[in-house]
């Protein structure tokens, strides 16, 4: 029996120890193993009951079937749960519904992969089941390994020490922080919060766009940032698309028009772009002479010292900085080579 099936028949037999059919209607159509999961309210309209009864109904029938797995009343649920711990135990003792079933099942889980398992780790006294909400995604882990309110406890515990950093933390930094047995458990229960996301082997809150970049702009900045040098703006777009951001389709023009809007970018080149939390300023290449010849004083710089001191802040030949230093509304030549600010 391959895995699917496996898995098809602990979820049949689990149905099938349910004796009145509105009774399993209730189940199947809570937990969505039909294809859509829907509310107390929906279940109740259809069934001309209270939501208040559905969810009675509800309750009482998962503690019998909780009772039966615990009895080794439902058959191949032993099978199942074997299947499930052990690929639970290479992803970190706990995973996301929707990324266990894509393990198990070897390809992306549809709505009622997903609403099988979260079944099966609902009613299996080994299994642990994390509830969805605004804070947690789905997910299932080993019931040894804690129960819902520990497992929450340790998502917490890591979303907190992020903040706490106030940047991107990698599972190794993390690992150092905390007290687990191995950095895949620490990455395993990350994955369950929804308010972390992680880009490059780097983990922080969702709304920075350093891990979760939402825009064109954001997802410069991650490239330059990896990068950690200047770039073309060909480059860059190649980068992109060569990442692994969710939404990567973009064009070259847009990226050029991005770079030239934000403040963040500056340009230091023919269409090169550094970022100016490196050091670098806008301006001219006469703008960077004024600024080197201002810090120097009045006695000026040396031709050889100005052009060095230029192209450490802009990819430019060294004849234009020459050019530049022509401008005699700006600059005077001092002795045989050197240059200061015009009076």
């Amino acid at each position: 029996m391959n895995n699917a099936d496996t898995i098809a028949k602990a979820i049949e037999n689990s149905l099938s120890i349910i004796e009145q059919e509105r009774e399993r209607e209730i189940i199947s159509r809570r937990f969505g193993l039909n294809g859509h999961k829907e509310t107390l309210e929906q279940i109740g309209e259809m069934l001309s009951i209270t939501r208040e009864r559905v969810r009675q109904l509800e309750k009482a029938i998962l503690i019998r079937l909780r009772i039966a797995a615990e009895e080794g009343k439902i058959a191949n649920l032993a099978a199942a749960e074997k299947l499930i711990i052990r690929n639970l135990t290479e992803m970190g003792r706990v995973a996301r519904s929707s990324d266990l079933a894509k393990k198990i099942l070897g390809h992306e889980a549809t709505p009622v992969d997903k609403a099988n398992f979260s079944f099966l780790g609902e009613i299996s006294p080994a299994l642990t089941i994390i509830t969805e909400n605004d804070k947690y995604h789905n997910a299932i882990g080993i019931a040894e390994y804690g129960d819902e309110k520990a497992l929450r406890v340790k998502v917490d515990e890591i979303v907190s020490l992020i903040k706490a950093n106030k940047k991107p933390l990698s599972i190794d930094e993390l690992d150092e922080k905390l007290n687990y047995e191995h950095p895949s458990h620490i990455e395993a229960v990350a994955r369950i919060s929804k308010l972390l996301s992680t880009l490059n082997d780097q983990w922080g809150l969702t709304k920075w766009p350093t891990v979760n970049p939402k825009n064109i702009r954001d997802k410069i900045y991650v490239v330059l940032e990896e990068h950690k040098e200047p770039m073309h703006f060909n480059d860059i777009a190649k980068a992109i698309s060569s990442s692994d951001f969710k939404r990567k389709n973009v064009t070259v023009q847009a990226i050029h028009n991005e770079l030239i809007k934000d403040s963040r970018f500056v340009l230091i080149g023919r269409g090169i772009y550094a970022l100016d939390s490196w050091g670098y300023q806008k301006g001219t290449v006469s703008d960077i002479i004024t600024k080197i010849l201002r810090n120097a004083g009045d006695e000026g710089l040396s031709r050889k010292e100005i052009v060095k001191q230029v192209l450490k802040e802009r990819k430019v030949k060294e004849t234009t900085v020459l050019l530049n230093l022509q401008n005699k509304s700006l600059f005077t030549k001092v002795g045989k080579d050197g240059y200061k600010l015009a009076a």
